[in-house]
C-alpha cells in the first residue's frame, strides 16, 4: 500500500507542474494589461506606471515571472495582489472556508440523496417509480447550476421565505439553499450511475445464488450488490466532488457569499494574476487530492489495483 500511494503522489507532483505552467501561459494569453486596470480612471505618469511592472516584476520575461511564482509557492506565498494590494495567500485564507463548507456540505447532501435513489430505482427498475426518478435526475442533468440555484432563490427564498437569498456568514441555514442548488447535478448524475451498476450487479450469478439459499433482500442488496457497486459510484463522486469547486463560482455568485468564486471573478474583471493563478492551482490541487483519497480508498476496496 506504501508504494502504491507514493506512486500516486509522485504522479499528483507531475500533474501540478504541468497545471501550473499551464495557468501561468492561459493567465497571460488575456489581452488585458494588469498596469493598466491597477492605473484605470487615474492620472498617473508613464514612469509610475513603470515602477508599478517593475514592483509586481512585470517588466521581465514571462519564464523569469514563472521561476519568481512557483518559487514562491513552493515557499507558501501565492504572491501580492493588484487590485487588493494584499498578499494571496491571505485573501484565499478569509475565503477558503467558504467555499469548502459550501462544496462539503453539498457533497453530503448529494450522496445522502443520490445512492438511496439509485438503488430504489434499480430494485423498482421499469416500474412508474424508477420512470418518475429517471424524468426527474434527466431534468437536473441537463439544468445548469446557476439556473438551479435562481430557481431555488426565487422560489425558496423569495416567494416562500423559508431560507436567506444573500449569505452573509451567521450560520449552517445560510448554506443550505446554496449547498442544494450545487448538488443537484451531483444527485442526478450520481443516482444514475447508482441505478446503473446495481442493476448490473442484481442481474448477476451471485446475487441469484444469494437470494436462492434465502437471504433477505435488504441483505442481498445492501451487503452484496451495494458493495461491489461502489467502485463506479466512487469514481463518479469523486468527479463530481471536483467539478463542485467550479460550480461553486456560479453558486457563490448568485448567493453573493465572498467565497474563493468571488475571488476569482473578481480576479479575472481586473487582470489579478496572481489572484487567478493563485486560487486556480488551489482548485486544481484540491481536486488533486480527492483523487488520491478516491484512489485510496479503490486500493482497500479491490486489492488487485495496487498492483496496477
Amino acid at each position: 500500500m506504501g508504494k502504491y500511494i507514493l506512486k500516486r503522489l509522485g504522479q499528483m507532483v507531475l500533474v501540478l507542474i504541468a497545471v501550473s505552467v499551464l495557468i501561468f501561459a492561459m493567465v497571460r494569453i488575456t489581452p488585458s494589461d494588469p498596469v493598466a486596470s491597477m492605473t484605470k480612471g487615474k492620472n498617473v505618469s508613464e514612469e509610475t506606471r513603470q515602477e508599478l511592472r517593475e514592483h509586481y516584476h512585470l517588466d521581465k520575461s514571462q519564464p523569469e515571472q514563472y521561476v519568481i511564482w512557483i518559487t514562491g509557492v513552493l515557499h507558501g506565498d501565492f504572491g501580492e495582489s493588484y487590485q487588493y494590494k494584499q498578499s494571496v495567500d491571505y485573501l484565499i485564507s478569509q475565503r477558503i472556508g467558504t467555499t469548502l463548507g459550501l462544496v462539503l456540505m453539498a457533497g453530503l447532501i448529494a450522496m445522502v440523496i443520490a445512492i438511496p435513489v439509485g438503488v430504489l430505482s434499480a430494485v423498482k427498475r421499469n416500474t412508474w417509480l424508477d420512470k418518475l426518478l429517471s424524468v426527474i435526475t434527466l431534468i437536473l442533468v441537463a439544468s445548469p447550476v446557476f439556473l438551479t440555484a435562481l430557481v431555488l432563490m426565487m422560489v425558496f427564498a423569495l416567494k416562500l421565505h423559508w431560507f436567506p437569498s444573500i449569505y452573509q456568514g451567521n450560520g449552517i441555514r445560510e448554506m443550505i439553499l446554496p449547498a442544494i442548488a450545487l448538488a443537484m447535478n451531483m444527485v442526478a448524475l450520481t443516482s444514475r450511475i447508482t441505478r446503473t451498476t446495481m442493476i448490473e450487479q442484481l442481474n448477476s450469478d451471485y446475487i441469484r445464488t444469494a437470494t436462492a439459499k434465502g437471504l433477505p433482500q435488504r441483505q442481498v442488496i445492501l451487503k452484496y450488490a451495494l458493495k461491489n457497486a461502489l467502485i463506479p459510484i466512487i469514481t463518479v463522486t469523486s468527479i463530481q466532488v471536483g467539478s463542485m469547486l467550479v460550480g461553486a463560482v456560479l453558486v457563490e455568485s448568485v448567493f453573493a457569499m465572498g467565497g474563493l468564486g468571488d475571488l476569482l471573478i473578481s480576479g479575472i474583471k481586473s487582470a489579478d494574476y496572481p489572484v487567478v493563478q493563485g486560487v486556480t492551482l488551489l482548485m486544481v490541487f484540491v481536486f488533486l487530492c480527492i483523487n488520491l483519497l478516491v484512489d485510496i480508498l479503490y486500493a482497500v476496496l479491490d486489492p488487485r489495483i495496487r498492483m496496477k
